[in-house]
């Protein structure tokens, strides 16, 4: 339908969303005794009425569908910035991401030059029982051709699929051509993206979300690293957005025990609900500390705001995003999901992790652009939030509300990060498309690593590979730029944990980043 069709006049839309709320609440409600038909009482439900007028007298065809979900998302973002309608088409891979797992063939893939490359198999997944390996180059996948391919979404429709129905891939492998057939199958979605020992005494475990298998894939982490003789941990939280809450609460569990309230959640029409302690934790001793950014936000800031509150953990990095918003997901008749904001969280002291949005939803969303941006203040802005209220734990530490989770120790952001010859590699994607042809190139010497270890302490860029960057960038019209030697030192370390991901998978990757890391080595320092 056109922009002319939808625009159907200023007026009429703004009646709309303003009564779609009540719409909405007839659905949610309507599977209750006492529902009743739409149009059954005077004065109420009039979201159907106006639509109906609409749809039987506007002058124009109009799709009543279309105008619909308009109308419920300018209602829920005039309510807060979490509370959200999700159309069918999206429902599948956003519950996947909670889920923990999706149904395909097992690859990590990238589109480079139009032509479909493999950069990863998944150990005993369907592409790995069919022998695919990394640097295969796939050229269709049953009756379509992925030549020419510049769709990354339109390739994950052809390779997923139910598990268990079969999918035909035609590869090209050095000269050779092949002919695979794959069974699919159910394919997890990690949060543990790595986990190792930092030293004899310290492990290290990095988690991306919570998912509905995240609090298993810990607690196999966590006691590989007990078994290896781990006394102290450092669990990094850094870039993760939350997910389920229970996932956060079970880890928690783990750390804190004598029935303490690890977290609380309150709204208008929800009453006070805590979570506590549960079971006795495999790791109530030793000492931790907490990695987090303006990337940590939800279930992250549970799990670290209860920690930090009860004295059980040192945090370090930037104060997190503040999202202290509880949402229930709610499915509407015709398959879609509303998921609505129902109530706070709360820390067992009593902090609102959520920061303020009542400035409205784009200013709420540039928030953390600002904060960055302003390097000058963030140091001051981390350390005592103007507006928060303050808090003391039992051991007298001051802690502050309504802002996120405050760090313990303070780390800016790596200037590198600004550099913006640098972040045109990033965005597109030529530093990791390097690596790849990097590998491809020297795969015979690279092999030789027999782990993440090794590689990490005795690989070494050789001294020509910003002239070889400069040559392949440059075959895509690019230029590259450099003068900075922190700039230049931040890039060689990001080149080489992008081919020791290459190598060993997302582990490698971190052990690479972590080597250089300044929160890395704060945490290390408090908590020897």
């Amino acid at each position: 339908m056109s922009n002319k069709k939808i625009n159907i006049g200023l007026p009429l839309l703004f009646a709309i969303a303003v009564i779609i709320g009540m719409f909405v609440g007839y659905k949610l409600h309507s599977n209750m005794p006492n529902a009743k038909s739409i149009f059954s009482s005077a004065g109420k439900n009039k979201m159907g009425e106006v639509l109906e007028l609409v749809r039987q007298r506007y002058v124009d065809q109009v799709n009543i569908d279309s105008v619909s979900e308009i109308g419920i998302e300018k209602v829920l973002s005039a309510l807060d910035p979490h509370s959200v309608y999700i159309p069918i088409s999206s429902l599948k891979e956003i519950n996947e991401d909670l889920e923990g797992q999706f149904e395909g063939i097992g690859v990590e893939f990238n589109i480079i030059k139009d032509s479909v490359h493999i950069l990863a198999v998944l150990p005993n997944g369907p592409a790995f029982k069919a022998g695919l390996k990394i640097g295969d180059r796939i050229l269709a996948v049953n009756d379509s051709t992925a030549i020419g391919i510049k769709d990354t979404e339109l390739f994950k429709k052809w390779v997923k699929g139910p598990s268990g129905t079969e999918v035909t891939l035609k590869i090209q492998r050095d000269k050779n051509i092949l002919i695979k057939k794959l069974a699919r199958g159910t394919i997890p979605l990690k949060s543990v993206d790595a986990s190792y020992m930092l030293d004899a005494n310290t492990g290290y475990i990095r988690l991306n979300r919570f998912s509905g298998t995240t609090y298993e894939e810990f607690m196999k982490a966590l006691e590989v690293l007990k078994n290896q003789g781990m006394k102290s941990m450092i669990l990094d939280l850094r870039d993760n957005g939350g997910g389920i809450l229970e996932e956060a609460v079970d880890i928690a569990d783990e750390f804190i025990g004598d029935n303490k309230l690890i977290v609380y959640t309150q709204g208008k029409n929800n009453p006070r609900k805590e979570y506590i302690c549960k079971r006795p934790g495999l790791f109530e001793e030793g000492k931790v500390a907490i990695l987090m950014n303006e990337g940590s936000a939800s279930a992250s800031e549970v799990l670290a705001g209860a920690l930090q509150d009860l004295d059980r953990a040192t945090i370090i990095g930037r104060r997190s995003f503040g999202k202290g918003l509880v949402q229930e997901q709610y499915t509407l008749s015709d398959g879609s999901a509303l998921r609505l904001t129902t109530a706070r969280y709360y820390t067992p002291l009593g902090r609102s992790i959520q920061k303020s949005y009542e400035n409205g939803n784009d200013e709420y969303n540039m928030e953390i652009v600002n904060r960055l941006h302003n390097r000058t203040k963030e140091a001051k802005d981390t350390a005592a939030i103007e507006h928060g209220k303050k808090y003391k734990t039992a051991s007298g530490k001051l802690l502050y509300g309504g802002g996120g989770i405050t760090p313990d120790y303070f780390i800016a952001i790596d200037s590198a990060l600004f550099d913006t010859s640098l972040n045109k590699l990033y965005t597109k994607n030529n530093l990791s498309n390097f690596a790849y042809h990097y590998y491809l190139a020297n795969k015979a010497s690279l092999d030789n690593y027999k782990n993440s270890n090794d590689f990490n302490f005795q690989f070494i860029l050789p001294q020509n590979y910003m002239s070889l960057l400069m040559d392949f960038i440059k075959k895509d019209g690019e230029t590259l730029s450099i003068k900075n030697e922190h700039s230049k030192d931040f890039l060689n370390n990001r080149l080489k944990a992008m081919i020791a991901r290459i190598l060993f998978g997302e582990t490698g990757y971190f052990q690479v980043l972590n080597s250089v890391d300044p929160s890395l080595k704060k945490g290390l320092e408090s908590i020897q």
